[in-house]
């Protein structure tokens, strides 16, 4: 029996776009059909779903406020808003939640925050519990002041990581009935603009993607002390690179044997491999993504294909992926969804 996945989409409502997209794909032949709209809002740029699958929350802007909205999943795909948490001031750009489902967790980079909100078991969004508020600046001039570009938790959930581009650090908080408080700052050289943070599934080396500097940052974690240890700064471009591009996404496969990170400006996915015992990476290749500006990109929950969302071109662009090299070959399927900025699957 043909197994089919579906996939939302998060956009930029800028241009055509009307809100949250939904797509089914094939896993046995990574088709992919039933493109639609599945909730209008403004600017959803980044979700996240509940891991019992049943609740999606994405940033969003509501008239001159911003904040999280929360959605039941119904059958058919499309979604449901429960409610949403607004304040004054531009939406966050990244969403997360912890497993249990109860703590949500947002990054604002306009603000330099990071925010936690209780969640009811019907899902809705109950309130916030915490905000951080960062400060700081950087030597570039996109870092004349904190951008918390994404907030996620270590593997073990005791801590969740703010990391700002704009400072060049990731703060470290822990975590007490939604409460956050300090616990570290992790810093990176200067100029760097740190942007995601990827765990590997040893748990013991993280990874954090420069986006002003195209690099790829190797951590090793503790995970007793809660703390980083910098291990590699490798650039993600290819070294006789010289025109203007900076960094979207990182994603680890699943077996943690190779990472991926898209550049944008050079429009493409770099693929490094892994070293499980050092946590070392070294590059294996450059696949361009056919589009422009791939600002984020996922793997589907098989390991089969990792699809591309160019930005600029409206694209969303899908690969196979090599399990034993890692490598990206086109499977010569790409669908239109107006200004693509994340893709989320459910299981």
């Amino acid at each position: 029996m043909t197994k089919k996945l579906t996939a939302y989409v998060g956009t930029y409502t800028k241009g055509e776009s009307k809100g949250i997209y939904q797509l089914s794909m094939d896993v046995s032949s990574g088709a992919i059909d039933d493109v639609q709209v599945a909730a209008e809002l403004e600017n959803p740029t980044y979700l996240a779903i509940s891991n019992d699958q049943k609740y999606l929350y994405s940033v969003m802007k509501v008239e001159e406020e911003g904040g999280v909205g929360a959605y039941s999943i119904k059958s058919d795909g499309q979604l449901s808003l429960l409610n949403y948490e607004v304040a004054a001031g531009s939406p966050p750009c990244h969403v997360s939640l912890n497993h249990h489902n109860d703590l949500l967790f947002s990054a604002n980079y306009h603000q330099g925050t990071g925010i936690a909100y209780k969640l009811t078991d019907n899902g809705e969004i109950a309130t916030v519990t915490s905000t951080v508020t960062h400060a700081g600046s950087g030597p570039h001039e996109r870092q004349e002041k904190p951008h918390a570009h994404y907030a996620g938790l270590t593997p073990d959930e005791n801590y969740l990581c703010v990391v700002d581009l704009g400072t060049d650090e990731m703060g470290v908080y822990s975590i007490d009935n939604g409460t956050l408080t300090n616990h570290c700052t992790q810093t990176f050289k200067p100029g760097t603009g740190p942007r995601h943070i990827q765990f590997h599934p040893n748990e013991k080396f993280a990874y954090v993607n420069g986006e002003l500097s195209s690099e790829v940052i190797a951590l090793s974690y503790d995970s007793k002390t809660g703390t980083f240890n910098e291990l590699q700064y490798i650039s993600s471009l290819p070294a006789d690179f010289e025109e203007e591009s900076i960094g979207g996404a990182i994603k680890l496969s699943a077996d943690g044997k190779f990472l991926y990170a898209s550049n944008r400006g050079h429009d493409s996915i770099a693929v490094f491999e892994i070293d499980g015992e050092t946590g070392h990476l070294t590059l294996v290749d450059h696949t361009p993504t056919e589009g422009s500006f791939p600002r984020d990109f996922t793997i589907d929950p098989t390991g089969t294909f990792l699809l591309a969302a160019n930005q600029n071109t409206s694209n969303i662009v899908q690969y196979m992926i090599d399990s034993s090299t890692g490598k990206l070959t086109p499977t010569g399927i790409s669908v239109a969804v107006p200004n693509p900025v994340c893709v989320v699957f459910t299981n």
